[in-house]
């Protein structure tokens, strides 16, 4: 297995700007008016989204 050293890995991330890591999956619960049962919805969204994804109505 080849080693990677820290400074390269560091400007590697630089490179990789648009990459996977910049997304999360999210969970949110969301609980039926007519029967009181919850139901969750899971997403995968960019990070500097997160709070807008929790903001928006049902």
């Amino acid at each position: 297995m080849a080693k990677v050293s820290k400074n390269a890995r560091v400007a590697q991330r630089a490179a990789n700007a648009g990459s996977g890591r910049d997304f999360v999956k999210v969970i949110k619960s969301i609980k039926n008016p007519a029967t009181g049962k919850y139901s969750y919805k899971e997403v995968i969204v960019h990070k500097d989204k997160v709070k807008a994804f929790f903001a928006d109505a049902k």
